[in-house]
């Protein structure tokens, strides 16, 4: 039996029963008592929306200083009047948005190229059609709720004040995929755990290996199969899902957010066309998988331009977190009855 357990939030000074400590860049420390904490990040966050409970649960949790119980309940059904106004004044306002193929330049073709040579979209992005497609920022619908501003802020630095189209297309569909630090070690037993300050670090799934795979490693016995246990991060494209005439930002949040931030309405994306619910099982996100309707059927659901809207987020200072995958097998070995 496998098991995979996944932290998304372990403080960093956090110890697992027989002590990993990650080697993580730390921040300098500021000169204003007024910035950030060299251990603390600004976070965004979308409020109104059900529930409330997960809100003050979120800000009591990760907050460095977290307002009371009343204020924050306050704030959030401030919000969900504004929500319910949207809701007869935006009917509408996510259905049917443009879809713009890119188109094969000379200044995309090379792009293009490159980037369908990439392993990763031949072998992750073939289940349901797929295209290649600039997308209005404005009219995608959300389900992240929080958005990391301290990173938003190191991605609008790399990406410099007047960034080209090469540099647009490379952010939101990179071929080069940069890892975050990541530190793992064998625990007791069959248990590893691995450890990142990215959100994005993952259980990628078991994958059945033969000894030609293997390489430079002398096996204590001789093979009859070996089987992998896959961590890592995901394929980090701006991945939008296409369903019930809606565009569902599967990933990429800080990148989409990032540039509309910077002034951009339409980026490249590539986009899963999904004809039912059973497809969107395979290829949408878990929030998106548990509660379909709340994203396709809600007059005026949450979008991308909400996180711009004062009256629909609000912002915290939270404790720096590194998120945490452990994953734990057991053998069994028996005699049975012979066929």
């Amino acid at each position: 039996m496998i098991a995979v357990t996944e932290a998304l939030e372990v403080e960093p000074n956090a110890r697992s029963d027989e002590a990993i400590e990650p080697k993580l860049k730390t921040v300098p420390e500021p000169n204003a008592l007024d910035q950030p904490k060299p251990d603390a990040d600004d976070n965004l966050y979308l409020i109104g929306r059900p529930k409330l409970k997960g809100y003050i649960r979120f800000v009591r949790d990760h907050a460095v200083r977290p307002p009371a119980k009343g204020e924050l309940a306050e704030d959030w059904q401030g919000a969900n009047d504004y929500v319910q106004k949207l809701q007869s004044e935006e009917v509408g306002a996510a259905d049917n948005p443009p879809i713009s193929p890119i188109q094969i330049t000379p200044q995309y073709e090379p792009l293009l190229t490159e980037f369908l040579k990439d392993p990763l979209v031949r072998h992750n992005f073939n289940t349901v059609p797929t295209e290649l497609a600039f997308v209005e920022l404005d009219r995608l619908v959300v389900y992240q709720k929080h958005i990391d501003l301290t990173f938003v802020d190191q991605l609008q630095k790399k990406l410099g004040p007047t960034p080209s189209d090469e540099d647009i297309f490379r952010t939101c569909l990179s071929y080069e995929h940069r890892h975050p630090p990541v530190k793992w070690s064998k625990m007791r037993g069959g248990r590893f755990v691995f450890m990142s300050p990215s959100n994005d670090l993952r259980f990628l799934g078991t994958m059945p290996l033969k000894s030609k795979h293997i390489k430079n490693y002398a096996p204590p016995g001789s093979l009859v199969g070996v089987i992998g246990i896959a961590v890592g991060f995901g394929s980090n494209f701006l991945n939008i899902v296409h369903a019930e005439n809606r565009l569902i930002l599967n990933n990429g949040s800080h990148r989409a957010y990032t540039l509309r931030k910077m002034g951009f309405t339409h980026v490249p994306a590539i986009i899963q066309h999904v004809s039912n619910r059973h497809e969107l099982d395979l290829v949408g996100a878990s929030e998106v998988q548990d509660h379909p309707d709340h994203y396709l059927r809600t007059p005026r659901p949450s979008m991308l331009k909400d996180y711009f809207d004062p009256k629909l987020h609000r912002v915290f200072q939270v404790h720096r977190r590194l998120k945490q995958v452990t994953v734990d097998f057991n053998v069994d070995e028996a005699s049975v009855p012979a066929l």
